[in-house]
């Protein structure tokens, strides 16, 4: 599939990943990518930023109304990124209330599932379609330090493996991207190395390009990989170090 062909939405479009993303689309001469921002500052800044080929959105996926209206609004996207995403930084125990862990949730899974099933029928009308899931490696293993964005991920993980075989009837492509640590605000309690987000964009849009359904697009993420298809265990071992203060 050619990438040069599509037309695009992206979520979470106002800074780190989600502004990658856009950038890197537009390089690769796609002529139209929605950008999807939450706030009125970040539509500002990509209307005189990104040039003609941006039309900024009005998209929080945790408020139906705006998922229902971006979907009405943009019913010629191909290609759907859904990176929005949040990351409270807390335990499950150390947390004071649950209170991150439902905004975790509400964001990484419902928001994900939300987008998912609006854009379905839109993806299907245009030929099928491609969904670009940005979830990470802890979908598959917890790090105790950030717990319920773990669980948040896992839940976003088993909702793409489910999306996937909903939609193959249609012909939509659902691919599951799982990297490491990015450097970008979300992993800022990460410690380094961390994977530069030009490089995760370019390889989850070369993995586009390709046959693959899941994606490790970074050193890290695939090295998780390879441990845990050797030893599960092991890894969750190494992982119950890393505790929240």
């Amino acid at each position: 599939m050619a990438i040069m062909n599509q037309v695009a939405l992206v979520t979470g479009a106002g800074r780190g990943m989600g502004r990658e993303f856009v950038a890197q689309l537009g390089a690769r001469g796609v002529n139209k990518i929605y950008a999807g921002v939450r706030s009125q500052e970040a539509l500002d800044a990509l209307g005189r930023e990104e040039g003609g080929h941006v039309v900024p959105v009005p998209l929080d996926v945790t408020m139906p109304e705006q998922v229902e209206q971006a979907a009405q609004t943009c019913r010629d996207v191909t290609l759907l990124v859904n990176n929005a995403g949040v990351n409270e930084v807390q335990g499950l125990l150390a947390s004071p209330d649950m209170a991150a862990a439902r905004t975790e949730m509400e964001t990484n899974y419902f928001g994900l599932l939300a987008m998912c099933r609006a854009f379905a029928p839109v993806l299907a009308a245009n030929g099928g379609g491609t969904m670009i899931n940005m979830i990470s490696i802890l979908a598959r293993v917890s790090l105790p330090l950030m717990g319920s964005l773990c669980a948040s991920k896992a839940a976003a993980l088993s909702l793409t493996q489910g999306m996937r075989a909903e939609l193959a009837a249609q012909g939509t492509r659902v691919i599951a991207v799982l990297p490491g640590a990015i450097d970008t605000d979300m992993s800022r309690d990460f410690p380094p190395p961390k994977a530069k987000p030009a490089d995760v964009a370019s390889a989850v849009l070369d993995a586009f390009e390709g046959t693959a359904d899941q994606v490790y697009p970074d050193a890290m993420g695939r090295d998780l990989a390879t441990q845990l298809a050797a030893d599960a265990a092991a890894v969750e071992r190494q992982f119950q170090t890393m505790l929240p203060e």
